[in-house]
């Protein structure tokens, strides 16, 4: 036996299946034939039975109604509305055993999303990449949510059974055997979470354990009461579950500003500290981070090591918005938020992590955010692009699409060698142009409420672009994002990618070394769009950034940054567009 409460557990004898059904009169476990379970304290069954191994497939009968998967299954062969299937985690033959993963400061990040990485769509086939990431300079492989979902295709955030890898993309050994070739790699792999809500279709627990939500509502549905007990431990245990189980190297945790909790998140400080236990006890690196639009400050802390109730570092918004602005123009939504000046928002968050750091946000209807300067640069993962940013859009295209490839270079140059953890969405670093958008596998009248919520959502863009916004339900949608890995042939993508690796080589050799310790130092933006910034590296010395943001050149004026010269070349008497100069000194 072992500590878990949730999920079967499997012992000398057969296995024992658990449920936490508050709200039924009798559960059954349906094998072969009905096995009644047990009721105990707090609304616990249990059931002992006997020559149950794995591979077994079982649901619950709730009250002789209703037929349900496990909720902390470990495996749905057949989808969230099939049966559950007992999984033996320590079968699985490690083949990097003594992985211990890498420091934080050693991050360079990928985020990707399983089902468009490769034409297959699976966890296998993945692996057969990893080589180029390696090669790029890439430490982290960060993965969109896994949980199990309904249908074939979703971005993840619809999962409702948090324990069970999705079928879609191959079975729990399959993504052990990815994140296994990974660790040989010397990559980190990293899971996006979801714990602010549960997806729209396939989910029981309001049937049998009510009490798992409250009256509140998200953006998604109904609220998680993570002041019952039982609930705080489902996703405390299923986070534990990821790091251990399948020995992903962190997790990054989705929008935690929209977990409702009377009196605060202290779910996240429980869950950072039992993953600093779990690291403790291993000896392992485990980076926990956040998605938090709330901008709080005061749960961060790149360098508690093992996590203690604090994160790492947080998805830094602001910073994506303000390059955004500056490259784009655009105004709609959260822009709305940065076009005072998008160059002063860029040195502020490149001086002091967040733009809004208590200010009030038009966006948001008050002040946002908390004071963040103290931080260490770590402590913020700084992005161009993310799934979020190019697949909520109408049409899920990349900054490729609509921006200049200078402006692009450019910005690149100043993301990848800032001390703070830069992030690139999958097929950036050879400049993709496959778009992102919105896909999902529903059926139903789910299928035509996401279609008009959709349509309701982008009015305008049916308007100006009409058929050309894609249908998230059609299967052509999702096949649209899936990337061309022969794009990297072309000229373009191939000087594109020698640029990210050159950068990245440089990242390596001058900047990662010198990141325990560093801290922010001062940046100013000049109405000219010219742009310096400096950070007081780890071992003393100082980082100048001299960057010219605009389309047109700019008189080099006296007292510029000095020191030796990591990237860029010479200046004369002037700074040309989109030139970006990287000194240490």
């Amino acid at each position: 036996m072992n500590d878990r409460q949730f999920g079967p557990c499997l012992a000398n004898y057969g296995t024992r299946f658990r449920l936490w059904a508050p709200a039924a009169k009798r559960v059954d476990v349906m094998l072969e034939q009905p096995h009644a379970m047990k009721r105990g304290e707090d609304g616990w069954f249990t059931a002992d039975i006997a020559g149950v191994k794995a591979g077994a497939r079982y649901k619950f009968r709730i009250d002789k109604e209703i037929d349900v998967p496990d909720p902390a299954s470990a495996f749905q062969p057949d989808d969230v509305f099939g049966p559950s299937e007992v999984i033996d985690h320590q079968a699985y033959p490690w083949q990097a055993a003594a992985w211990r993963g890498r420091p934080w400061q050693e991050a360079v990040i990928v985020e990707a999303h399983v089902g468009t990485f490769t034409r297959e769509g699976s966890y296998r086939a993945m692996i057969d990449r990893l080589d180029h990431l390696a090669e790029t300079g890439i430490t982290a492989l960060e993965l969109m949510p896994l949980a199990d979902f309904a249908g074939a295709r979703n971005w993840g955030y619809d999962g409702v059974l948090w324990y069970a890898p999705d079928s879609a993309y191959g079975r729990p050994e399959d993504l052990k055997a990815l994140i296994d070739a990974a660790h040989l790699r010397g990559l980190m792999v990293m899971l996006d979470v979801v714990y602010n809500h549960f997806g729209p279709e396939g989910n029981y627990l309001g049937r049998y354990a009510p009490t798992f939500f409250t009256e509140a509502h998200t953006p998604w549905g109904s609220a998680i009461d993570y002041r019952v007990k039982e609930v705080r431990a489902f996703a405390i245990e299923n986070a534990l579950s990821w790091l251990r189980d399948y020995r992903f190297d962190g997790l990054r945790l989705d929008a935690v500003n929209s977990i409702v909790e009377p009196g605060g998140l202290s779910l996240l400080h429980d869950l950072s500290a039992a993953a600093g236990k779990l690291a403790a006890e291993t000896g392992r690196h485990i980076h926990l981070v956040l998605e938090n639009g709330d901008n709080r400050a005061s749960i961060l802390d790149a360098a508690q090591d093992p996590p203690q109730g604090k994160y790492r570092a947080q998805w830094n918004d602001d910073y994506h918005h303000a390059w955004r602005v500056l490259m784009t123009g655009e105004k709609q939504g959260y822009y709305g938020d940065y076009q005072r000046s998008p160059i002063s928002d860029i040195a502020r968050s490149l001086s002091s992590g967040f733009v809004y750091q208590g200010e009030p946000s038009a966006f948001r209807g008050g002040k946002r955010g908390e004071p963040s300067g103290h931080l260490a640069p770590t402590a913020f993962i700084n992005f161009l692009q993310n799934h979020d940013q190019i697949g909520n859009r109408a049409l899920g295209d990349r900054l490729e699409s609509y921006t200049d490839a200078q402006a692009i270079e450019a910005a690149l140059a100043v993301l990848l060698l800032a001390p703070s953890i830069p992030m690139l969405f999958m097929g950036e670093e050879w400049g993709s142009k496959a778009p992102f958008p919105f896909f999902c596998d529903f059926g139903g009248n789910l299928a035509d409420a996401v279609r008009k919520g959709r349509r309701s959502e982008y009015a305008w863009a049916y308007s100006e672009f009409g058929d050309e916004v894609p249908d998230a339900l059609d299967p052509s949608t999702r096949d649209s994002a899936v990337l061309d890995w022969k794009e990297r042939d072309a000229p373009a993508a191939r000087k594109r990618l020698t640029l990210v690796r050159e950068l990245l080589k440089v990242r390596q050799q001058q900047i990662v070394l010198r990141l325990a310790g560093a801290e922010f130092g001062e940046a100013h933006a000049g109405d000219n769009h010219l742009l310096t910034a400096n950070w007081q590296m780890g071992d003393g010395v100082t980082l100048h950034l001299l960057a010219n943001l605009s389309d047109r050149a700019i008189s080099h004026a006296p007292g510029m940054p000095t020191g030796t010269l990591i990237w860029g070349s010479e200046l004369g008497d002037s700074v040309p567009p989109w030139t970006v100069l990287w000194r240490i000194g």
